[in-house]
């Protein structure tokens, strides 16, 4: 029942597809939640660091520091044996939740962050001439020309989120990943490897890709739109210095 190409395989995968779906549902439920979890975080960090207060920076600064530079696996596995052992019981899901939520934010952070970089400092010096307050700068001026820059770096950090579900295998998850174990390992469907996983790797992909595809056209985009009015603003500047000589 082992063979790739064995019917028997394709058969009991096709018998209990129920479960592939269920941990589908269980990595789709995961990923969403701790989106937003991660666009909450990834927001308020990108605002932190590029506030006017040190000690705003300082602390976002050490919070992406901090979980950029420590294993998904190792957060998640602190907190829930951590959570654990001090008697407080989330369960898996919402431990996941939480885990890929601060994980993610972290990069969401520096997505923001970079973004609001990208505005010329015209734009806020115009604004703070203009009496707006912090919030008004960024509200009104600031982020409405930021997103285009952000948006798609922040779908490939969509698209990472989702494929970082599969560590929740780790700690006995229900997701997509532990689910397909759970399926090769057991007693009445162990051994339909190979179909099992390319089933669990086709969803993963279905999923992803275009995701993916999405991210790279509209970053293409992006360039192409900002190369036009680069070179819009090249042929006006000759206009002028033509006129200035002549």
């Amino acid at each position: 029942m082992s063979g790739l190409f064995s019917l028997d395989s394709w058969s009991t995968v096709w018998t209990h597809r129920e479960s592939f779906l269920l941990g589908l549902g269980n990595t789709l439920q995961t990923a969403v939640c701790a989106l937003a979890l991660a666009f909450i975080i990834g927001a308020a960090l990108g605002l932190m660091s590029t506030s006017g207060n040190k000690p705003l920076r300082i602390v976002a600064r050490i919070y992406v520091e901090f979980v950029q530079n420590t294993p998904l696996l190792l957060q998640l596995c602190f907190l829930y044996y951590a959570l654990a052992f001090a008697g407080v019981s989330l369960g898996v899901i919402r431990t996941g939740i939480i885990a890929l939520g601060v994980y993610t934010g972290a990069y969401m952070g520096e997505v923001v962050r970079a973004a609001i970089e990208s505005v010329p400092k015209g734009q806020f010096e115009a604004a703070q001439a203009q009496g707006f307050s912090y919030l008004q700068r960024m509200g009104y001026i600031i982020l409405p020309q930021s997103i285009p820059v952000m948006l798609p770096p922040m779908v490939n950090q969509v698209v990472n989120l989702f494929k970082n579900t599969s560590c929740l295998y780790i700690v006995g998850g229900a997701d997509l990943i532990s689910v397909t174990y759970s399926f090769v390992t057991g007693a009445s469907t162990g051994g339909a490897y190979a179909p099992a996983y390319i089933v669990c790797g086709v969803i993963f992909f279905v999923v992803c890709f275009p995701l993916s595809t999405l991210a790279a056209r509209w970053e293409a985009s992006l360039k192409e739109r900002k190369g036009s009015v680069n070179a819009n603003l090249k042929t006006a500047n000759k206009k002028v210095e033509l006129k200035e000589a002549a």
